[in-house]
């Protein structure tokens, strides 16, 4: 009698839970879908990006060396790769490139990975708290959508991404060094392609 109450619970319950896994799909592709029409990069880019990033991700992971040395991430922005974090040598720090640049797609790399031991959680809530701060800021320059600017903050150094003429690029990147806690800016803006 048990067994059958546990055999029904759990037939009534597989279609609930097989539900549960497409959610995050269905709510995923509705975001996607939100960011893409604000976004100067095409649907297939956009696509394309989070590919990049996630394929990164899984050579990492692969790799025990950089898996358990190294703090990485990666972004991807109109297939233009940003590599930061740190690695304990040079040699882990060629070795996260030399994967990335071999993702399909990928038309360059910026290493941005320093040598050294991995930033402490307080400096990365730091990073997250400066992140916000920034993109707040952007909201105040004219003419400029939240989505034209790609903002990374590691270890108080922000680096920015976009499709952006020079003129433009300059302007936020002055704005953006206003705002405290900002050490650095990097401007990695590639020109519209009108």
């Amino acid at each position: 009698m048990m067994k059958r109450r546990i055999l029904f619970l759990a037939a009534a319950l597989a279609p609930a839970l097989a539900l549960q896994g497409c959610a995050p799909l269905v709510a995923g592709g509705a975001a996607t879908t939100a960011v893409v029409t604000n976004d100067q990069r095409t649907t297939g880019t956009v696509i394309e990006d989070q590919v990049i990033e996630g394929r990164a991700s899984d050579f990492f992971k692969a790799d025990a060396a950089l898996a358990q040395q190294t703090r990485l991430s990666v972004t991807s922005y109109n297939q233009i790769v940003l590599v930061t974090g740190q690695a304990p040598t040079e040699d882990l720090r060629k070795r996260a490139v030399e994967y990335v640049s071999r993702i399909a797609k990928v038309r360059h790399v910026y290493n941005e990975v320093v040598i050294g031991s991995p930033i402490t959680a307080v400096q990365r809530s730091n990073d997250a708290l400066l992140t916000t701060k920034v993109k707040t800021k952007l909201f105040t320059i004219k003419d400029l959508s939240s989505s034209d600017v790609k903002v990374v903050t590691e270890d108080g150094v922000v680096f920015l991404m976009g499709l952006l003429d020079q003129p433009t690029g300059d302007a936020v990147a002055e704005v953006v060094a206003g705002v405290s806690g900002v050490r650095k800016v990097v401007k990695l803006f590639e020109p519209p392609t009108t």
